[in-house]
C-alpha cells in the first residue's frame, strides 16, 4: 500500500513538472527556457536551442548536444533515454517517442526503448521518430516521415513507414547551425 502511494505520488510530482514546463513554453526567450529546462533535468549543450511550444515526457532522460536546433511544437520522450547529437537539426512538430503501447498485450501494457539521434541528423516537419530507433550520423528524415526502424548515416528516408529514398553527398559534414533565435 505504501509503495502504490509513493508511485502515484511521484507521478503526480512528474505530471506537475510537465505541466510547468509546457508553460515554460510560452515565454517568448530562448535564454529563460533553457534555464527552466536545464533545471528540469534536460542536459543541454552549447548553444543548443529548444524553440517554443515543446513538449516533453519525463525531461530527465533527455541529452542534446552543442549546436543543436529543435523547432516549434516538437514532442521530445523521455520516459526511456533520449540521445540528440551535435549539430542536429530537428524541424518544428517533429515527435521522438520512446514509449509506446503493446497491441499484443491483454492489458495494453507500455513499453519502452531508447532513441538515438547521432551527429549532423536533419529530420523535416513533421516527421514521427518511433521507440528503439537509432538515427545514423548524417541521415536526413524527409517531412512527414514515420522512422519504425533504423535509419544508416548519410542516408535520405521518407515516407510512411520510412524508406530510403537518396543518400547524403556530405559524408565529412563540419558546418555549425548558427546563433538560434532569441525570441523563437
Amino acid at each position: 500500500m505504501v509503495k502504490k502511494i509513493i508511485r502515484r505520488l511521484k507521478a503526480i510530482t512528474l505530471e506537475a513538472d510537465i505541466a510547468l514546463l509546457r508553460i515554460v513554453g510560452y515565454i517568448p526567450s530562448h535564454l529563460v527556457r533553457k534555464f527552466f529546462y536545464r533545471i528540469a533535468g534536460i542536459k543541454i549543450g552549447k548553444k543548443g536551442a529548444i524553440h517554443m511550444w515543446a513538449s516533453f515526457y519525463d525531461p530527465k532522460n533527455i541529452s542534446i548536444g552543442d549546436d543543436t536546433i529543435i523547432g516549434e511544437r516538437a514532442v521530445l520522450d523521455g520516459r526511456d533515454i533520449l540521445k540528440i547529437g551535435s549539430h542536429v537539426d530537428i524541424a518544428s512538430e517533429v515527435m521522438i517517442y520512446n514509449g509506446q503501447h503493446d497491441i499484443t498485450d491483454e492489458s495494453f501494457k507500455a513499453t519502452f526503448e531508447p532513441v538515438v539521434i547521432e551527429d549532423y541528423v536533419f529530420i523535416g516537419p513533421r516527421a514521427i521518430i518511433l521507440p528503439g530507433v537509432t538515427l545514423g550520423k548524417g541521415c536526413v528524415v524527409g517531412a512527414g516521415a514515420v522512422v519504425t526502424k533504423n535509419v544508416e548515416p548519410f542516408t535520405i528516408v521518407g515516407g510512411v513507414p520510412a524508406k530510403v529514398i537518396g543518400e547524403r553527398k556530405l559524408k565529412n559534414p563540419k558546418y555549425k547551425l548558427g546563433r538560434p533565435a532569441l525570441f523563437r
